[in-house]
This record gives C-alpha cells, structure tokens and sequence, in this order.
C-alpha cells in the first residue's frame, strides 16, 4: 500500500490548530506528517519549500515539548511555506 503524503492545505490547516494549542494530539501527529511532505520535496529539488516545512516543523516541536515557548514562530513560518511550497 502506497504511503499518503499529505497535502499543503492539510499542513496549513493543522498548523493553524497548533498556533491556538500546541499540545493538541493534531501536532504531534503534524511532526510525521510535515516529515513526509519534506522528504518528498526534497526528492523533487525543491529545497526552499523543504527547507520552510523544516522550520514550521521545529517550531511546532519546540511548541508542543516546550510548553512555555510561544506559538509565534509557527505562525512565522506560515508565509514561509505558502510561498515556497
């Protein structure tokens, strides 16, 4: 059975969850989901989209194991992968 990747949509649309509560069972989740989409990108040279769900990924991490951090930077890195992915 072929493994689903994700689409761009549907990781906007859990990142956008994570911003109101990083602790929600959709971000962990997001972390693999986001995985796969980037290995795929990578694949087809499309290193400036990687490298934006690369980022959006690390800030949902640092959001969901870091409690105190601020959900700010995931709604940074946003734009990010709109424009580059």
């Amino acid at each position: 059975m072929a493994e689903t990747i994700p689409t761009k949509s549907k990781i906007l649309k859990e990142a956008s969850y994570c911003i109101k509560d990083s602790q929600a069972q959709v971000c962990k989740k997001l972390f693999s989901e986001i995985e796969k989409l980037q290995l795929r990108v990578f694949d087809q040279n499309r290193f400036k989209c990687q490298s934006s769900l690369l980022g959006m990924q690390s800030a949902i991490i640092e959001a969901y194991y870091y409690k105190n951090s601020s959900n700010e930077r995931i709604s940074l890195m946003i734009p990010y992968v709109i424009k580059n992915c």
